[in-house]
């Protein structure tokens, strides 16, 4: 028997259920939907199921979804028999997933969590194994699941503070949804800690995201982009978000000499950075329009797929989501690996045990606000002898504990009948 609130939930989300549609055509308008696939988020299957023994990865965003890669390589690498199918929510993160996921791996969108889609889901991919990445908890799909005889697991988990939080406020929902997972791993012990309070197992230690490969740099795109350079200086804002990206145009204009990149988180929003520069009385060079890189003082790389590129350029990269509260930073491991200098703001709840190594080991440079973005520029490019030991430190401090991606596998591999 469910609990009283997640009864609620089940008909509530059954009640909302018939606008869905509606709901999600208008979000394709706005971009935020894959106009030709909004059928699987209806739960209506995109693809063929190939017969057999079929394992269910989850990751909700594009962090999250790149994070599962090296999983996928080790189990395939152990079990190239069974079938892996691959749910994320957001567009972008299919756009990269179609690029970066191992030939015969499945993507599909993830059905919104109605009762009757994630029935629907449910019943057209019959998953022995669902694991879900970080703090992706939806109700009637993991309800469902189990029901069906699936088994679950929660990997590389990491829930806010207000999410813990509201799950401390609901612990017979909470402990009906965390007993249903027959392994969890939490990214620290902190979460490990708060997720067995709330009636989750404990089965070690494992963050995902520092087990990723850095992300591709093709060498030709990257000589052009070098020759664009022309030998000035390359400065990067990563990942940024409203409000982050006047605070990088600020800090830039007095470095006369350098070019400033700026990869939104949401591409989309170009148009809006543009215009940004505009009023501070520059033009902005657009990647998806083909502007020739260097012809402007700043550039707007708004496209998916080649943070890679702009991390093997740049002098210097700050990592957005963090100079304001809210998103709670942004993947700072890509940056290490491919020996970039990284400069982060003090909102980084989400990264916070991988910034605690960074910071332990001097390698990252923490700022505030404008003037002391501009500060720690302007310092990795008067010396970049320092700047170029703290990418190397950072270098040595992420890398990956393969033992952990180990044991997570041979875990898994366990699970299903």
């Amino acid at each position: 028997m469910r609990p009283l609130s997640l009864r609620l939930y089940r008909l509530a989300t059954a009640a909302l259920s018939p606008l869905a549609p509606a709901l999600l055509r208008a979000r394709a308008r706005r971009g935020k939907e894959d106009q030709e696939r909004l059928s699987e988020r209806l739960g209506r299957p995109g693809a063929v199921r190939p017969p057999g023994t079929l394992v269910w990865l989850h990751g909700a965003s594009v962090g999250e979804s790149l994070s599962l890669l090296p999983l996928i390589a080790a189990i395939r690498a152990q079990r190239p028999d069974l079938i892996l199918l691959v749910t994320s929510g957001t567009v972008a993160s299919a756009e990269l997933m179609a690029q970066r996921l191992p030939s015969g791996t499945i993507h599909q969108y993830a059905p919104i969590d109605t009762p009757g889609a994630a029935a629907r889901f449910l019943a057209a991919w019959t998953p022995a194994l669902g694991v879900f990445v970080e703090s992706e908890i939806w109700p009637n799909l993991l309800l469902g699941a189990k029901a069906r005889g699936a088994k679950l697991a929660l990997l590389s988990a990491r829930l806010s503070a207000s999410s813990l939080k509201g799950w401390a406020r609901r612990p017979a929902a909470a402990h009906a949804l965390f007993t249903a997972f027959d392994r969890v791993m939490a990214q620290d012990d902190a979460t490990a800690a708060a997720l067995v309070k709330l009636g989750a197992r404990d089965d070690g230690r494992l963050n995902l995201k520092r087990l990723a490969a850095p992300p591709p740099a093709d060498p030709t795109a990257l000589a052009a982009l070098a020759a664009g350079a022309d030998g000035r200086p390359v400065l990067l804002a990563a990942s940024t978000h409203p409000g982050e990206d006047e605070m990088a145009l600020r800090a830039a204009a007095a470095l006369t000499d350098a070019l400033l990149v700026i990869v939104p988180r949401h591409p989309v929003r170009a148009s809006e950075i543009q215009a940004l520069a505009a009023q501070r009385g520059v033009t902005a060079g657009l990647r998806s329009r083909g502007d020739r890189f260097g012809a402007h003082a700043v550039y707007i790389a708004d496209t998916l797929g080649e943070l890679g590129l702009w991390f093997s350029l740049a002098d210097a990269a700050f990592i957005g989501g963090s100079l304001l509260p809210g998103p709670g930073g942004h993947n700072p491991v890509e940056a290490a690996q491919l020996n970039c200098p990284i400069v982060t703001g003090p909102h980084i709840d989400n990264w916070r045990d991988i910034y605690a190594d960074l910071l332990a080991a001097d390698a990252a440079t923490v700022v505030s606000d404008a003037a002391t973005l501009a500060l720690a520029f302007a310092a990795a490019l008067q010396d970049p002898v320092a700047a170029r030991a703290q990418a190397a430190r950072a270098y040595a401090t992420v890398a990956p504990d393969e033992t952990a991606l180990n044991t997570a596998v041979q875990g898994l591999l366990s699970l299903p009948p």
